[in-house]
């Protein structure tokens, strides 16, 4: 059975994932592909235990370290049970996010040891490395603003939207690093566009690396 394809989404915060995530999936469904869309931290009941820890700051006090620790535990829970699975079984996976967010928001804005995170994502993975990645980037300023506005006027910012202004800066940059130092994994989007043609460059980013897998595939199945 052919192998499935993993998609990762990154980008700051109110980049868009969720919306364009959602419209990926339809797009893909409706080529005949089966999809599944799942996100982190979360995406299994054991990560998903995680994430009300991660995001309500609960796990703050204990450190950068620790947090990078939960992160990487729900993680590997998430790639077990649910991605490598459907992946294995041919479906694709859409994630809103994946390790990227953990090498930008612990790693370099938390300032964790290069080693150290390495290590963690060694083992978090276990060799599931997304087939792409899709950055959507766009002001911090901006993406803040539409974060806040999709909030309901008693929800508070989590654990990483009431962070400065500066480090959300930080982390913009980190990700476009990321893209120009892996660029067959990796392609930008400009997010502060209108959602439909966000969504246009999102599939053809998408189809474009399906197809080429499915031609490598075929190549080195003929060898």
């Amino acid at each position: 059975m052919p192998r499935g394809f993993f998609i990762t989404f990154e980008g700051g915060e109110g980049a868009g994932k969720s919306t364009q995530i959602g419209r990926l999936a339809e797009s893909l469904r409706a080529d005949g592909r089966e999809v599944i869309v799942t996100r982190e931290p979360g995406g299994s009941p054991g990560a998903e235990a995680v994430r009300h820890v991660l995001l309500s700051g609960a796990a703050e006090p204990f450190g950068q370290s620790m947090e990078a620790i939960l992160f990487a535990a729900a993680r590997s829970d998430h790639v077990e049970q649910v991605i490598r699975p459907a992946i294995e079984r041919g479906a694709d996976v859409l994630c809103d996010r994946f390790l990227d967010s953990s090498r930008v928001y612990q790693g370099v804005t938390g300032d964790l040891d290069p080693a150290f995170m390495r290590n963690l994502e060694r083992v978090a993975i276990n060799g599931m490395l997304p087939d792409l990645t899709v950055i959507l980037d766009i002001d911090p300023e901006e993406g803040l603003r539409r974060a806040g506005a999709r909030r309901s006027a008693e929800e508070a910012p989590d654990r990483f939207e009431k962070e400065t202004l500066a480090i959300h800066r930080r982390r913009r940059k980190a990700f476009l690093e990321i893209a120009k130092a892996e660029p067959g994994r990796c392609v930008v989007v400009d997010a502060s566009l209108e959602p439909d043609r966000v969504a246009t460059s999102v599939l053809k980013a998408a189809r474009g690396a399906i197809a080429g897998e499915t031609a490598a595939a075929g190549r080195r199945s003929n060898a």
